[in-house]
């Protein structure tokens, strides 16, 4: 069954599909990242495991689209024990290159540091209420409005009003 859907009159990066649902573009460009947008995307993770997760996936992610993270988190889960921040932070030489010969992961030696360093920090952390207690301390009192394609306002002040000298 195909679905239709069309842009929307007045937002580029908008879709309507069938049945009214609105999408941003790039949530409609494969079944992983519509998926990703409908059960993930702007839900908060409030959790120590589940942010560590995220903040390990999204340093993978450098240089990459997140399409291609998705493919792989899976193979992410089972390599890194479910992002386990105790059993992360203990990996050793061993570890590293089990991690290395892993072609269902990226397999870039600088990220797999990062991680297992991460790990370490966010054990570290606990002591002083944990990683979650650090990342939510920067969220803002009021969350900010965005515009109808999901843009925060400031992103596009003085997009094309250069000062003059």
């Amino acid at each position: 069954m195909r679905i239709l859907s069309r842009q929307h009159p007045e937002y580029v990066n908008v879709i309507i599909e069938e049945g009214g649902i609105v999408r941003p573009r790039w949530a409609v460009s494969h079944p992983l990242l519509q998926d990703y947008f409908d059960t993930e995307w702007g839900q908060p993770v409030r959790d120590e495991q589940g942010l560590f997760e995220r903040l390990s996936l999204e340093g993978f992610q450098a240089g990459l689209s997140w399409l291609t993270i998705l493919k792989k988190r899976p193979a992410f889960r089972q390599a890194f024990h479910d992002f386990d921040p105790g059993v992360v932070a203990r990996y050793d030489d061993e570890d590293i290159e089990r991690l290395m010969a892993d072609a269902g992961i990226v397999r870039n030696s600088q990220k797999i540091l990062a991680v297992i360093n991460n790990a370490q920090a966010t054990i570290n952390l606990r002591d002083a209420g944990g990683l979650a207690k650090l990342i939510w301390s920067y969220q803002q009192q009021e969350d900010p409005v965005l515009d109808a394609e999901g843009n925060h306002p400031a992103s596009r002040k003085n997009l094309w009003h250069w000062p003059r000298s």
